[in-house]
């Protein structure tokens, strides 16, 4: 026996986050405005098309009952999705900046879930109202709308606990509070506050006030939409470039441990096991890059210099380094946080760099963070499985336990665990074939697969960072927006959907 689908309460929940997505739209439209920009009209139908269709929804389900089960939870999170792209479209459509359809969903989706994959030539060409609603769409879109939500939803009578079990999918989270609401203020006063600090210092350090908004917003995102068509290349300043290395790297912490780090529990990020193994990640990676790319400037650069008698000082050898360093360091951050942002093409680099780049676009970040992939809390108990079942065979009668954080893993939560790599997998390879079923090639394919599932951006070979997707396949684009929007959603929100456990009491 199955209790009803409370599906006027799902339109409710629906129309009040329609409204949120108007408040935020309207705010892009205010800087059109500012700007004297001929899209304002295109962005004020916008506003009025999303508030009509919002107070509509709420209307729709004035007199639903407040009660909120998983299945309304979960159809809610993924749909959500889908409706705020529908209706974030609009302004680059009706604009004309983005004259196709296919072109203007792929941009939105990219935007809500934070891939950053763009299909736009001429970034630089857009409206600065266009640009910060495409910034826009990844701040929202980066803490998770739901969290948002959760902390307005009571206005309209609704309970927001389901919403955040199905938007919090990872392995573990901590309540900061309580109440579930009270966690999700915490957490988005944070992402807000470290918004507006990196906004701060990238103007303080040159970037011209929209440029450091818009920014900021992509960086604690970790989306990695800019304003500029060469990315943060653009920006020849090693200030710049190490603040939003930081801000990239807080970003891809569980915002739980942060927040309780900003409290002064500062044993609380010591203790993090899962931030220590992204972190040691990081280092392992940017030594090896930095490795490479000084050896590819000791023979080319300094090699030249002695053959033409020019002297080595230390001044070049430790500018150099430092420039090795910082772009090894970006890129590495860049693509574990998948925030897509780029200050070189990984593509040109030494055969082992750039493959070493394309498996960490399988890696992420932290649990309860902005950042995608498939998370390290993970693949630490998949490895501490592996290892613990390898003693097993030697010691069969002995109990080894999962540890993490010092405290034993359920066998639930390791099969959990091992089911959503298979599932990781299984996507990326049947996205692969279907993308070369469209005659494309087999390293772009599964590069598009691994960086829209993971939420990335920038893929491998002729879609890395030095090009768009402008010429992928328009079924391709619809194809890599579910992935985005099934990668986002950590697979099983989407999935769950289909099951028929699901749908019985």
């Amino acid at each position: 026996m199955t209790r009803q689908f409370n599906g006027k309460m799902v339109l409710r929940t629906m129309g009040a986050l329609l409204l949120i997505e108007t408040i935020f739209m309207a705010i892009a439209w205010g800087v059109s405005k500012w700007y004297h920009e001929p899209d304002d009209s295109a962005f004020l139908v916008s506003v009025c098309i999303t508030l009509a269709a919002g107070l509509l929804s709420l209307l729709a389900g004035a007199r639903a009952s407040s009660r909120m089960g998983e299945r309304e939870g979960y159809v809610i999170v993924a749909c959500v999705w889908l409706v705020f792209s529908l209706f974030g479209m609009l302004p680059y459509y009706l604009s004309g900046q983005i004259a196709s359809i296919t072109d203007a969903w792929f941009e939105t989706m990219s935007g809500f879930t934070t891939t950053g994959a763009t299909i736009l030539n001429d970034i630089e060409s857009l409206s600065h109202g266009a640009l910060f609603w495409r910034s826009t769409t990844q701040w929202l879109g980066g803490c998770g709308i739901i969290v948002l939500s959760i902390a307005i939803l009571p206005i309209f009578g609704l309970n927001g606990m389901q919403l955040y079990a199905a938007e919090v999918s990872g392995v573990q989270y901590e309540k900061i509070s309580p109440r579930i609401a009270d966690t999700s203020k915490h957490i988005w006063l944070t992402y807000f506050g470290l918004t507006i600090v990196e906004a701060l210092l990238l103007y303080v350090e040159g970037m011209s006030g929209f440029d450091s908004v818009c920014h900021s917003l992509t960086t604690v995102a970790t989306g990695g939409f800019s304003t500029k068509n060469a990315s943060i290349a653009y920006y020849d300043s090693p200030l710049i470039h190490y603040t939003i290395i930081i801000a990239m790297l807080l970003s891809s912490i569980n915002f739980s441990t942060i927040v309780l780090t900003f409290r002064g529990k500062f044993r609380k990020f010591a203790q993090d096991e899962e931030a220590r193994w992204f972190l040691s990640a990081v280092g392992a990676v940017t030594l090896l890059l930095t490795i490479g790319l000084m050896g590819r400037h000791w023979f080319t650069v300094y090699g030249g210099f002695a053959m033409n008698g020019i002297d080595v000082t230390w001044s070049n050898i430790l500018s150099s380094l430092e420039q090795s360093f910082r772009t090894s360091l970006f890129t590495t951050v860049a693509t574990m946080s998948s925030t897509g942002f780029a200050v070189a093409d990984y593509t040109k680099w030494a055969s082992l760099l750039w493959v070493t780049i394309f498996f960490m676009m399988f890696m992420g970040g932290s649990s309860g963070s902005t950042a995608g992939g498939i998370k390290w809390v993970r693949i630490a108990i998949f490895l501490k499985s592996g290892v613990a079942e390898f003693k097993r065979r030697i010691h069969p009668n002995a109990i080894i336990p999962v540890k993490i954080n010092s405290r034993p893993i359920t066998q639930q939560t390791t099969n959990n665990v091992m089911a959503f790599m298979v599932f990781y997998i299984m996507i990326v390879v049947v996205s692969t074939l279907f993308f070369c079923a469209l005659g494309v090639d087999f390293n772009d394919a599964i590069g598009n697969s691994v960086s829209a599932m993971g939420n990335i951006g920038p893929a491998i070979g002729h879609y890395g960072p030095a090009n768009t997707f402008a010429n992928f396949p328009s079924v391709g684009k619809w194809v890599m927006t579910l992935v985005m929007l099934i990668g986002r959603l950590e697979i099983f929100t989407v999935l769950l959907l289909f099951s028929r456990v699901l749908w019985k009491r």
